[in-house]
Formats: structure tokens, C-alpha cells, sequence
């Protein structure tokens, strides 16, 4: 075998001629020729200069927001359409104390970033999209849809139906875009209270000031699409297409509406707006919001919701729920609710 300091040394002493194994006299290195080539080695490691890399630019974006599921047959992508900053405990109501204690417990302050989400439904023959988001009403954190549908592989034309939770401005907004429809093949659907209330120029011209703006902004949205005879108006619960189903959640708006998805024994149940901060309202479920058009009656659908939710154990969508917005109803020893978000798949 060849000793490998054997012809390290000889490529430094210039020795010429065959390396021989083994060992013999001339194996020892001179000192002299061992401090010579220890310092040849340094010199050489030294010679392989790391690189140094620029600083490299914080991008400041997030991956496109589109997350995908299963539901027996059918695909259900949930859709970003951004995010904004909510005055909780301004907006919020209930005990003010237990209110601030649970935004407290879940590392929450004053002001909580709350997502806009919304859902679409492959179910093989027909694209349902659930809400159409803010679009351009809400500022340039929101109205993000359209990007993020063309993301997920999907585009708007592609779309056959639309159905609308209800008609506040951050889920009308996006029906819109340049003053052209944004689904131009969409039938739009929508109860039939919330149309009556929201496209009611005396409920408009009756409401408060500050208040007109959500009139204006359902009327802009969607008198485009009752133009075109694109608008179909259903009346309480409804069969809507196969495995799709419109099932009343009144309270916070005339209208508001919970979309059921079933298909080989499996569901999801997308609530709309029935919660707005789950920090604060699964735990207590009393809670309501400035927004809630009938807060009684909000509240009864939110016991109703998290129950049915809780003994069933389906997956649940919210609009405003942390993206996506998928999860399950967990009721605790206590009686007290639980959101159990899903495990990313």
C-alpha cells in the first residue's frame, strides 16, 4: 500500500520516480520539509476565499393564498383575499373584562389582523364560489381574490355559480373589477332577505350616515350582475346544486346564509360570518359584533352553529377565520368551545 505522506512529501521535494509501498528510512519527513509543507497547506486552504454574498432584499410577500380539501368527491380551495386590522375591543360585544383577558390569553391586542376568506367548490360538474371578497372597497390589503384564484389554476371566467354569505361590502366588493363583472358566466345567488333589505333605497336613505356606505357598496356590486340576468334570489333553505345546500344563519345580516357541502358521507359546513374573532367568541359564545345586524339573533346562531359543529364533528369554513379558515368544533368539560384548526395536508 502506498503510503499517502510518502508522495505528499515528494510532490514538494521533487523526488522523482515510481512511489514504492511500504515503509523504509526515507519515510520520516525532515523537519525542515514538515514545517515547510505545513505551511504550504495553509497557504493553499487559504487560497479557497469563502464568497461573500450581497445582502440579499426582505421580500415582504407571502406564497399565494389558495389551500386545498377534500370532501368526499368533491374539492373544496380555500381563497385568500387578504387581510386587515380589526379594532377588537372596540367592535366587539360582551363583557369588556372577559373580552380583553381572552384576546390577552392568545397573544392578541386592541387591534387583531383578521383574515378575508373565501371558498371554492369543484364538484366535478359545476365551480361554486363562496363570497367574491372585498375587491377594491377595503383597501390594498384586501381584494386579493383574483390573483390568488389564478394562482390556485382556476380563472374567473371559469366560474358557473356564485353564492353569497351575505351582502357586506367585503364579500360583494369583488364581484366588481374596472366596472366590468368579475365572473362574467357566474349566476350570482343570494336570499331573498338580504336583497330586499341591502337594495332598498328607503333602507338606505333610513339608515345612518355612516351606515349608507354598505347599501351603496351591495347596490354597485350587484345591480351589474341583475343586469345581465345573472342574479337568482332564493328564499330561506335550499337545494342549490347537487351537494350544496343554502341553510338560514339570520341574525347578522337579514339574510346571512351558511352553505353546507356534502359528497360520500362527508361535510363542510362554510358559515359565513357567524364568527369574527375566535380567540374570543368560541369561548364564549354571547359575544357579538358592532356589524351584526339582529345581535339576539346572532347569538342564538352562534350556540346553534358551535353545537351542531361540536357533536357532529365536520369541518367547519369561516370568512374570517385565520387563513384558511378550516377547522373542527371541540365542546371542553367546561361547555366551553374550542376551534381545533386542521393539520396542513
Amino acid at each position: 500500500m502506498v503510503n499517502p505522506r510518502i508522495t505528499l512529501d515528494r510532490l514538494f521535494n521533487g523526488t522523482k520516480g515510481p512511489v514504492q509501498s511500504g515503509l523504509s528510512k526515507s519515510d520520516a519527513i525532515d523537519p525542515a520539509r514538515r514545517f515547510f509543507l505545513a505551511a504550504g497547506c495553509f497557504c493553499l486552504a487559504c487560497s479557497f476565499v469563502t464568497p461573500v454574498f450581497a445582502d440579499a432584499p426582505m421580500l415582504k410577500s407571502q406564497a399565494p393564498g389558495f389551500y386545498r380539501l377534500a370532501v368526499g368527491d368533491f374539492e373544496i380551495t380555500a381563497l385568500s383575499d387578504g387581510s386587515n386590522m380589526l379594532p377588537a375591543t372596540k367592535l366587539l360585544q360582551g363583557d369588556p373584562a372577559r373580552i380583553e383577558e381572552a384576546l390577552k390569553r392568545n397573544y392578541l391586542g386592541d387591534l387583531i389582523e383578521t383574515s378575508h376568506n373565501c371558498f371554492l367548490l369543484d364538484t366535478g360538474a359545476k365551480l361554486v364560489l363562496i363570497d367574491a371578497g372585498a375587491g377594491s372597497l377595503l383597501g390594498p390589503s384586501t381584494g386579493h381574490l383574483l390573483s390568488n384564484l389564478r394562482a390556485s389554476g382556476y380563472r374567473p371566467e371559469q366560474i358557473d355559480e356564485l353564492y353569497l354569505t351575505h351582502l357586506h361590502a367585503d364579500h360583494v366588493g369583488g364581484l366588481m373589477v374596472e366596472g366590468q363583472r368579475a365572473f362574467p358566466n357566474a349566476i350570482v345567488r343570494v336570499d331573498k332577505r338580504d336583497t330586499d333589505y341591502w337594495l332598498s333605497d328607503a333602507n338606505m336613505r333610513a339608515a345612518p350616515a355612516e351606515a349608507r356606505r354598505f347599501f351603496e357598496a351591495a347596490v354597485a356590486s350587484i345591480t351589474p350582475y341583475m343586469q345581465a340576468g345573472k342574479l337568482a334570489i332564493f328564499d330561506g333553505n335550499t337545494d342549490l346544486v347537487p351537494g350544496v345546500r343554502a341553510q338560514t344563519a339570520y341574525g347578522h345580516t337579514p339574510g346571512h346564509t351558511m352553505y353546507v357541502v356534502e359528497s360520500r358521507g362527508e361535510k363542510i359546513v362554510l358559515w359565513g360570518d357567524v364568527v369574527h374573532v375566535a380567540a374570543v367568541q368560541f369561548k364564549d359564545p354571547s359575544v357579538t359584533i358592532q356589524y351584526d345586524g339582529d345581535a339576539s339573533e346572532a347569538e342564538h346562531v352562534h350556540e346553534l352553529a358551535f353545537a351542531d359543529a361540536a357533536q357532529k364533528g365536520y369541518i367547519v369554513g369561516g370568512a374570517h377565520i385565520s387563513f384558511p379558515g378550516l377547522g373542527r368544533v371541540r365542546r371542553d368539560a367546561d361547555n366551553a368551545y374550542t376551534y381545533v384548526p386542521l393539520d396542513y395536508s
